[in-house]
């Protein structure tokens, strides 16, 4: 059996793969750190963190595998640095800690269209976030490019609550890689990925998921 650490635990991702492998056989220990505490399970620990000063020499670094799905909107951040910090250093800071204790997998959820080299501020971040984890050179790293996500989210996002209708409407006329991809799809794959921890990088696009 193994042992994750899943960063994003509180999100619409999160929460599924929080779900899935606190029930999953597999995994004997899951480590969830929160800024707020999540309900307890036997298998689940789940340390309070202040993402600005992530704890380096926390034992709970060392395990067999992490799975990130840190992310926010630019509206819900406030700003464009606000949301850089969270879906790029926030991502980046967290895997250098787990590199350089070891861990040789690595799941990440990025978005359809990632690209550095994009004119868009939200496709640049998170191609910058992909290129940059890249080069920490995890034994295995498998990136997620999921299109609009699934699920019933805490949080009230009308904008993508109504983007999510109208798709869900017309997607037989929507190409495979911009359809909508349930949260529990993400999460079972990115599971899957971190148990397996196949050697090399992957990227994963939304209609292989």
């Amino acid at each position: 059996m193994k042992t994750l650490l899943l960063f994003g635990a509180t999100g619409l991702v999160g929460q599924s793969v929080l779900t899935h492998a606190l029930a999953d056989p597999r995994i004997s220990r899951l480590v969830a750190p929160t800024r707020h505490p999540l309900p307890p399970h036997p298998k689940l620990a789940n340390p309070g963190v202040d993402f600005d000063a992530l704890p380096a020499d926390a034992p709970w670094w060392a395990v067999d595998g992490v799975i990130c799905t840190l992310g926010t909107t630019i509206k819900k951040a406030g700003s464009q640095p606000a949301f850089r910090l969270v879906d790029h250093d926030y991502p980046l800071a967290v895997a250098t800690l787990a590199r350089r204790r070891g861990t040789a997998s690595f799941a990440l959820v990025s978005s359809v269209g990632a690209n550095a080299a994009s004119r868009t501020f939200y496709l640049r971040t998170k191609g910058e976030t992909e290129r940059d984890l890249a080069a920490l050179n995890f034994p295995s790293l498998t990136i997620l490019r999921p299109s609009f996500i699934g699920g019933a989210r805490a949080e009230r996002r009308p904008a993508e609550a109504l983007a999510l209708r109208v798709f869900g409407a017309v997607s037989w006329l929507i190409p495979r890689r911009y359809r909508i991809v349930p949260a529990a799809r993400i999460a079972q794959t990115l599971l899957a990925a971190t148990l397996a921890a196949s050697p090399g990088a992957r990227t994963i696009e939304s209609e292989a998921i």
